[in-house]
């Protein structure tokens, strides 16, 4: 099946391991045989829309990420998801491990009701002609809508007030939503789905962030400096007190990731080579392990 699948993309390799894969029993070739039929009894639905579930929270979360320009090697604590139904949480509950791990967050946490405070702007082009003098109270009725009220107008399409004795319909078009992040967090909303994020990055998340971050400029000096894959090493880094806290609680974590037999830090460093980490630069001296 899949030599079937691939035939069309890679048509000479496909065949090679159709041949090798059916020794002969089957057709000629691949390009001779029969399309798969698919089996829709083997689709499982409730898969696909978990699955369809944690790609839509990964992408707006990461979005987020982005907007706030944290980058994805930072660990944050918490995503916060409103639910809007049991089955939702249940969906969520079955790949919630699987969204953590892709957007370096430490957990998800559902809460009940909306984390988002909305406001309604008025369009004073389009409602000045509908209700003329009854304008300024109108858009003083608006202001004063409830997070129900506007949640009302989102789902229905319109509203109805009582402004100076007179009925106003106001219609879902006549106006702006617009929404404001939690302070400490921020906020995405896509239809019915919203997903909070919690901004703050207290001492121990930006420890095990500088942890990754020196991982990865380690791994990238392994690599240019042409380092085996399998090559141990020992790591002198110029003295920074950050760095050395994140390293102090992390060291195992730091080690085991990039080979290192050992790691130290001194206030002078002879080497020319430097890590730059953006707000600071040092020097590091990263020699092959003779033990």
């Amino acid at each position: 099946t899949i030599s079937k699948l691939m035939a069309p993309i890679a048509p000479f390799y496909a065949d090679r391991l159709f041949k090798d894969l059916t020794n002969g029993t089957a057709e000629e070739s691949v390009h001779l045989a029969s399309f798969p039929k698919s089996d829709e009894a083997l689709i499982d639905a409730d898969l696909e829309h978990r699955m369809e579930m944690a790609q839509k929270i990964t992408s707006m979360v990461l979005s987020l990420r982005k907007k706030e320009r944290i980058i994805v090697r930072q660990p944050l604590q918490c995503i916060s998801i409103p639910l809007t139904d049991q089955r939702q949480k249940e969906s969520l509950e079955a790949v919630k491990q699987l969204i953590l791990d892709e957007v370096n967050v430490k957990e998800l946490r559902f809460v009940e009701g909306s984390m988002l405070e909305k406001k309604v702007k008025c369009n004073f082009r389009v409602m000045g002609k509908k209700f003329g003098k009854l304008m300024k109270a109108v858009s003083a009725a608006v202001a004063a809508l409830t997070q129900e009220e506007i949640a009302l107008l989102e789902t229905e399409g319109s509203i109805n007030l009582t402004v100076e004795g007179t009925s106003a319909v106001v219609e879902r078009d006549d106006v702006e939503i617009v929404s404001e992040d939690i302070p400490g967090w921020t906020v995405a909303n896509e239809g019915a789905l919203t997903v909070a994020l919690d901004l703050e990055i207290t001492d121990d998340l930006r420890r095990e962030g500088l942890a990754r971050e020196i991982v990865k400029r380690v791994q990238t000096y392994r690599k240019e400096s042409g380092f085996e894959i399998t090559d141990r090493i020992n790591i002198l880094m110029q003295s920074h007190p950050l760095l050395e806290d994140a390293v102090c609680s992390f060291s195992e974590y730091i080690c085991t990731q990039v080979l290192a037999d050992n790691f130290k830090f001194s206030a002078e460093i002879s080497g020319s080579e430097e890590f730059d980490f953006e707000d600071f630069k040092v020097k590091i001296v990263i020699t092959k392990s003779t033990l």
